[in-house]
C-alpha cells in the first residue's frame, strides 16, 4: 500500500511538472494533509461515544444478549469446534462489535476468538477451516450501524450523515452472506485440521 501512495505521489508531481502546475500540487497535498489530522481528531469524540456506548451495552448485558441469540447460527458455521469451546461465544461477540461498526472494540475479541480457534487447530503452522471462516466473517464486515464512516462524514460536514446506514447495510450484507458462502465451498477442498473433543475429525 505504501509503494501504490508514493507511486501516486510521484506520478502526480510529475504530471504537475509537465502542465506547469507543480504549485497546485503542492498545495493540494498540504490541504490534504490539514483535512486529514482534522477528520482524525473529529474522529476522537465521535469514536468514544461509541465505544462508551457499547461499554455500556456490554455491562448492562445487552451485548451479552445478543450475542446469545446469533449463537446458534456460529454454532452452525463453525460446527468443527466443541459446542462448549469459550470461541463460540468470542465470535458471536466480535460479529456483533463489527455489526454496530466499532471494528476497533471488535479487534482484541476477535483475536481472542482466533486464540481459541488456534487451541483446536492441528496443524498449528497453517489456518484452519473456521478460523479461515472468521476472518472472511470479519472481512465483510457486516454492520447495522457504520459508526466510523458516520463519524467521517459528520467530520468533513456532511449534512445528512445517516444516509449511509440503508446503502452500508445492503452492500455489507451481500458482502456478509458471500464471505460465508466462498467459505463454504472452500473448506470442501480441504480436509478439517480441528481436534473436536480429544479426537480426529
Amino acid at each position: 500500500m505504501n509503494y501504490i501512495f508514493y507511486f501516486l505521489i510521484v506520478i502526480s508531481i510529475i504530471a504537475g511538472a509537465i502542465n506547469g502546475r507543480v504549485q497546485d500540487v503542492v498545495n493540494a497535498i498540504l490541504q490534504g494533509a490539514e483535512l486529514s489530522v482534522k477528520v482524525a481528531f473529529s474522529l476522537i469524540g465521535i469514536m468514544a461515544f461509541w465505544l462508551g456506548m457499547m461499554k455500556i451495552a456490554e455491562k448492562c448485558g445487552l451485548i451479552t444478549l445478543i450475542a446469545k441469540i446469533i449463537k446458534p447460527i456460529t454454532k452452525r458455521l463453525f460446527n468443527e469446534i466443541p459446542e462448549n469451546s469459550p470461541a463460540i461465544g468470542d465470535i458471536a461477540m466480535s460479529i456483533t462489535a463489527n455489526a454496530f461498526g466499532l471494528s476497533n472494540a471488535a479487534t482484541p475479541i476477535g483475536i481472542k476468538a482466533m486464540e481459541e480457534l488456534q487451541k483446536h487447530n492441528k496443524d498449528k503452522k497453517s489456518a484452519s477451516n473456521a478460523m479461515c471462516m472468521l476472518l472472511a466473517m470479519n472481512t465483510a464486515g457486516f454492520q447495522l450501524m457504520p459508526a466510523t464512516v458516520i463519524a467521517i462524514l459528520i467530520s468533513i460536514g456532511y449534512k445528512n450523515p445517516t444516509v449511509i446506514i440503508a446503502p452500508t447495510l445492503l452492500v455489507t450484507t451481500i458482502a456478509f452472506i458471500s464471505a460465508i458462502i466462498l467459505a463454504k465451498i472452500f473448506q470442501k477442498y480441504w480436509k478439517p485440521q480441528f481436534e473436536n473433543n480429544g479426537g480426529e475429525k
